[in-house]
């Protein structure tokens, strides 16, 4: 049930108590508990989205430099060019070495325009294929940093081809052979999260968001009203505290209190461990062992269990016809 109808009903059950002389005091305050809890959601929901797009949020970049050492960045993508929006490389901890790939956006418009605002074009996920599959070759571990509202839209990346070069990756990236960690730091946005988004690990950090389209767009397809964006938040289940409780994500990375914009190294140091942990856990798996798990976890994205079915990701479309009637039951 919409906010504004569970407002108009609160306010006729007043009325209907007031002149009738009843006790509706129970129903009055589950309706209310109902409408707190809406709200709250919606406004815990918008201050994770405000939070994943701070100005100065750190992105691959920042993230690289606090983790690892000497890290020697790679460019293009051996077919068009190089693509700033998406960011690569060769880093080490300790004797260790891995290949990083992330997302980088600016924290001033001169940097957004350079970096196109975080969105990449398709040369940028094909530089990225490109690093995964030398990183292959040598059998480097590989760490992904995703932090975008989404792959570029725009006609010239539309000419060369963003959505096969989105596509090759979700293919190549599910069956390499190499242990993949990925870490959503700020914005997880649809097919441009995916491209390098597919591994073995997922993790978010506490203010990130994750989503398969931004609110506003949520907004203006389903709620007809882009001003909507905040209520689309609280009902996309897009924060890491839904994602964890979804089974899509593996556990949430604290931040400073005010932010990973005012202290970066906290995260920083959490996410290292996390690195060294799972990567000696994943090396121990053979090849063919570490391809089967990872297609296991992939697969078990969008599985719903009811009380008497277990539907597969086959049908999701008549899952998500299931969970919107039951939405506007609600």
């Amino acid at each position: 049930m919409e906010k504004q109808n569970l407002q108009e009903l609160l306010s006729e059950l007043r009325q209907i108590a007031a002149e009738k002389d009843l006790d509706l005091s129970r129903d009055i305050g589950r309706l209310e508990k109902k409408l707190i809890g809406k709200i709250d959601e919606e406004a815990y929901a918008w201050s994770k989205v405000q939070a994943a797009r701070h100005s100065n949020r750190p992105g691959a970049v920042e993230y690289i430099r606090a983790i690892f050492d000497d890290f020697q960045e790679l460019h293009g993508d051996r077919y068009y060019g190089d693509d700033p929006a998406i960011v690569g490389g060769i880093a080490r901890i300790g004797s260790q070495a891995f290949t990083v790939i992330g997302h980088q956006k600016g924290s001033n418009f001169k940097e957004n325009n350079y970096r196109n605002f975080g969105m990449p074009n398709p040369e940028g996920y094909r530089k990225a294929h490109r690093l995964a599959k030398q990183a292959e070759k040598f059998h480097r571990p590989i760490v992904t940093f995703i932090d975008t509202p989404g792959a570029y839209p725009g006609m010239g990346a539309e000419e060369r081809g963003i959505g096969e070069a989105i596509a090759k990756n979700l293919r190549d990236f599910s069956v390499l052979r190499v242990p993949i960690i990925c870490f959503v730091v700020g914005e997880g946005g649809s097919g441009g999260a995916l491209g390098i988004g597919v591994g073995d690990k997922l993790y978010m950090l506490q203010n990130s968001v994750y989503s398969v389209i931004t609110p506003e767009g949520f907004a203006s397809i389903l709620l007809r009203d882009a001003s909507q964006a905040k209520k689309a938040a609280g009902m996309m289940k897009m924060t890491p505290r839904d994602l964890v409780k979804l089974g899509i994500i593996h556990d949430v990375i604290p931040e400073d209190p005010e932010g990973a914009h005012v202290n970066i190294n906290l995260s920083a140091e959490i996410m290292k461990d996390i690195i060294l942990r799972d990567v000696s856990d994943l090396l121990k798996k053979d090849s063919e062992a570490l391809i089967r798990y990872r297609s296991k976890k992939i697969r078990q994205v969008g599985v719903v269990k009811g009380d008497k079915d277990r539907v597969s990701g086959r049908n999701l479309l008549h899952v998500f016809s299931r969970i919107w009637g039951d939405s506007k039951k609600d």
